[in-house]
């Protein structure tokens, strides 16, 4: 609903937007000791932006493949979608172990700044 109303590439911004600042509310949880409720509360931001990020991202994957070759291009872009984010998770631990939680959530913040500038980049297209 939310991309028919407003536009595949402005969700597509708010959903990565909301995807790293879920991170920031992770760290402050991580500095905030055991707290049940903000555990809730940043745990239901987090699936909320992702689910709007998600949605948002297959929109303008479809968008982008040719009537001729739906399936093959939609299956390399859904595979290229879920690859970095595979590649770089599989040192998220080691990440923690040297920075801590907190300085890796911050991390992982910040790194949504360059998807931003990419999502305003693709905007005019």
């Amino acid at each position: 609903m939310l991309t028919v109303r407003f536009g595949v590439r402005a969700i597509l911004f708010l959903g990565a937007f909301l995807s790293a600042a879920t991170n920031l509310l992770f760290m402050i949880l991580a500095g905030g000791g055991a707290d049940t409720t903000l555990l809730a509360l940043v745990i239901g931001a987090d699936n909320l932006s992702a689910g709007i990020a998600t949605t948002a991202f297959v929109a303008f994957l479809s968008s982008l493949t040719s009537v001729s070759f739906t399936a093959v291009q939609y299956a390399i872009f859904s595979s290229v979608m879920t690859l970095f984010p595979k590649l770089i998770g599989g040192y998220s631990g080691t990440m923690v172990s040297t920075f801590g939680y907190e300085r890796f959530f911050l991390i992982t913040a910040v790194m949504g700044i360059p998807v931003l500038a990419l999502v305003w980049a693709v905007r005019k297209i």
